[in-house]
């Protein structure tokens, strides 16, 4: 394989390539946001030694993989997506909402989160403590950069508090966006080609070591394209600095699901690798 892999950490900016390591001198901002990454980064590691004892390091102190970037989100992108959003929805009356976005021209784009609330790879990911149905939704996540490119993925977790969502569609943001509802990681998936439309999604839960849930998927199965997206999010919105963007979930678990408190989930997507978080209620 030839794609890059960009930690960011604790301890600087590693790239993983061709079973390599790598530390990159850059502030991380400047470097996400740089043309042609693949190319760009390819050129610095021609110039550079590899690192040993890296790997162990970059586990050691792994960052979620942003600086100062939104994490915006794409719903009913999936099927199985509408579907779910149609049953919570039924008694609110408002199951028919999810049926018109699925079908129309433009697709459902909302904020999620601030990079102050967003956590990465083995760490605590909340729910709330006002919600009775909590479920993760792991997610196919862009970054496109501040021209509107897109440059990397990663893998996100877009924590979502069902009964509340249920209860009336306009409690939407509150349902989505609160502190570490969103999860990123393990790192920055650079590649010189778009990523494989046969790549799978997968999802495990496990809570005291039984597992409850464990499903997969392949990102072909998504109604709309990624660059139909990101041209709707920067249709009317600038991101200097570049931004995240989940695509979408077509992983649900069954309506009698919910989260609890110490469960673990694990979202694998393929050529990016591994997300991992611990749930916590948040009662701060």
């Amino acid at each position: 394989m030839n794609d890059l892999k960009l930690y960011k950490t604790s301890k600087g900016i590693f790239v993983e390539y061709q079973e390599h390591w790598y530390t990159i001198n850059a502030v991380w901002d400047e470097l996400v946001n740089r043309k042609d990454l693949y190319n760009n980064i390819k050129s610095e590691l021609a110039k550079l030694s590899p690192q040993q004892d890296a790997a162990a390091l970059v586990q050691q102190h792994i960052l979620p993989p942003i600086g100062d970037q939104e994490v915006w989100a794409a719903g009913v992108t999936y099927y199985r997506s509408k579907v779910a959003r149609m049953d919570e929805s039924e008694i609110a009356g408002g199951a028919s909402f999810y049926d018109k976005v699925y079908e129309a021209a433009r697709p459902e784009l909302f904020f999620k989160a601030t990079p102050q609330r967003t956590v990465g790879h083995e760490q605590e990911i909340y729910i709330r403590r006002d919600s009775t149905w909590n479920v993760p939704e792991p997610e196919l996540t862009l970054f496109i950069n501040k021209y509107a490119q897109i440059a990397g993925y990663t893998i996100g977790n877009d924590m979502s508090s069902r009964s509340i969502e249920g209860e009336n569609p306009l409690y939407l943001p509150q349902a989505k966006s609160y502190d570490k509802s969103a999860a990123i990681g393990p790192c920055l998936l650079i590649t010189e080609h778009p990523i494989p439309q046969d790549t799978t999604i997968a999802m495990k839960i496990q809570r005291n070591g039984e597992e409850l849930f464990n499903d997969s998927i392949l990102i072909n199965q998504m109604k709309r394209t990624h660059t139909e997206l990101v041209e709707y999010l920067y249709r009317e919105c600038s991101f200097p600095n570049g931004c995240f963007l989940m695509t979408g979930t077509c992983l649900v678990p069954e309506n009698n699901f919910t989260l609890h408190e110490k469960d673990q989930i694990e979202i694998k997507i393929d050529h990016i690798g591994i997300l991992r978080n611990t749930v916590k209620v948040n009662n701060s």
